[in-house]
C-alpha cells in the first residue's frame, strides 16, 4: 500500500541532482585537462592527480574522524570537482607536499569549516590556491622552460614570464618605447586562444597555470554547459564583457602601455574563473539580475588588481572577494513573493 505524502506547493519534480552537476561539470573541463596534460606533460597529470586524491581523502577524513559524519560524500563529485579545479590553478612544476597543502586548506577551510556543500561562503577551490600563492609565492610564481615541460619535477624554473606579467610590466616602464617592447613579447590573440604559447614562448618560460593554457578549450567546456544547463550565460559573459570593455577604453587611450582586450581576456586565469569559479552554485548570486551584478564587479575588481595590484592575477582575488557580497546581492535582488503585495507609499 502507498503511502499518502502531504507537503506544501508547488509539487515540481527536476532531474537535477548534486551528482549530475559536479561530474557534468568535470566533464566540462576534460577539453582544458586533456591541453593541459599535451601543453605542460606528465607534470600536469601528476599535479591533478595529487590535487584530486588529495582533496578526496581530505573530506573522507574530516567527515569520519572530525565530524563523525556517518554519510558518505566523496562520491557526489563535490571533492574532486574541487581538487580538478584547484589543479589547474596550479603551475604544472609545483611541489607534490604544496599540492596537499593546498587541498587541505580548500576542503578542511574553505568548505568543511561551513559544514560542507552547500554551506560555504567562498569558492574552496580559490580558498587552497590564494593561501599557497600567500603562503609560497615563489613556488606558485615559477614557471618550467618548454624544454622542461616533460619531466617532473622541473629542473629549473623562471619567474614572471607569463603574459599577465609582460603586460603589467609594460604599465608600469619607464619609457613608451620599453611599454611597447613589453606589448611585443605577448603573444597573439590566436596563439593564446589555442595555447601555441605554452611551447614557443621566446623561451622565458611556461604559460602560466594549467588552466591558462588554452582558451578554446575552457570555451568548448563553457559551451557544453550552456548546453546542458548547469549554468546560466550570466556570470560568465557579463564578467568577460566587462573586461572587455574596460580594457578596451584603456587601450584606445593609451594603445603603448595597455594591450588589446582580446590578449587581456584570453591571458592568465581569467576564462577559467568566469567559466568554471564564479559559476560555482553555492558562492554565487541566485537570481540573473544578481549575476549580472555580481559578474560585472568581478570584471571591474580584475582589472584593478591587475594593473595595480601587486599580482599580475586578479581573477582569483576578485571572485574570492564577491563571494563574500553575495548575501547582499541576494537581499537585495531578490524576487517578489508569489501573491505579495507591494507596500503602500
Amino acid at each position: 500500500m502507498s503511502k499518502l505524502i502531504v507537503s506544501l506547493s508547488p509539487h515540481a519534480h527536476g532531474t537535477d541532482s548534486v551528482e549530475k552537476n559536479m561530474y557534468g561539470v568535470i566533464i566540462a573541463l576534460l577539453p582544458a585537462l586533456l591541453a593541459s596534460f599535451w601543453f605542460f606533460g606528465i607534470g600536469s597529470a601528476i599535479v591533478c592527480a595529487t590535487s584530486v586524491l588529495a582533496c578526496v581523502f581530505f573530506e573522507w577524513a574530516i567527515n569520519k574522524f572530525i565530524l563523525n559524519n556517518e554519510r558518505n560524500t566523496i562520491l557526489d563529485g563535490s571533492a574532486a570537482l574541487t581538487g580538478l579545479l584547484l589543479g589547474m590553478n596550479l603551475p604544472s612544476n609545483l611541489p607534490i607536499w604544496i599540492i596537499i597543502i593546498g587541498a587541505l586548506f580548500a576542503i578542511g577551510v574553505g568548505k568543511m569549516t561551513f559544514g560542507g556543500l552547500g554551506q560555504n561562503i567562498f569558492n574552496p577551490a580559490l580558498i587552497g590556491r590564494c593561501v599557497l600563492l600567500v603562503a609560497f609565492p615563489q613556488q606558485m610564481t615559477s614557471w618550467p622552460k618548454a624544454s622542461e615541460l616533460l619531466t617532473y619535477p622541473a629542473t629549473d624554473g623562471m619567474t614572471g614570464a607569463t603574459p599577465l606579467s609582460l603586460m603589467k610590466q609594460a604599465i608600469g616602464a619607464e619609457s613608451p618605447e620599453k611599454a611597447q617592447e613589453f606589448l611585443e613579447k605577448i603573444p597573439t590573440s590566436l596563439d593564446l586562444l589555442l595555447g601555441n604559447h605554452a611551447s614557443t614562448f621566446e623561451g622565458l618560460g611556461g604559460a602560466g597555470s594549467l588552466g591558462e593554457v588554452c582558451a578554446l578549450a575552457l570555451i568548448v567546456g563553457l559551451v557544453f554547459m550552456l548546453w546542458r544547463k548547469i549554468i546560466t550565460w550570466h556570470t560568465p559573459v557579463s564578467i568577460i564583457a566587462t573586461v572587455f570593455v574596460v580594457s578596451g577604453i584603456m587601450n584606445l587611450a593609451d594603445p603603448v602601455h595597455y594591450a588589446s582586450p582580446v590578449q587581456v581576456i584570453l591571458s592568465g586565469g581569467l576564462m577559467l574563473g568566469a567559466i568554471f569559479m564564479a559559476t560555482d552554485y553555492v558562492t554565487s548570486p541566485m537570481t540573473h539580475k544578481g549575476q549580472l551584478i555580481y559578474g560585472v564587479c568581478i570584471g571591474l575588481l580584475t582589472i584593478v588588481i591587475r594593473n595595480w595590484g601587486a599580482y599580475p592575477e586578479g581573477m582569483s582575488f576578485a571572485i574570492l572577494i564577491m563571494n563574500a557580497f553575495t548575501p547582499l546581492i541576494n537581499n537585495y535582488v531578490k524576487p517578489k513573493r508569489f501573491g505579495e503585495v507591494p507596500a503602500k507609499q
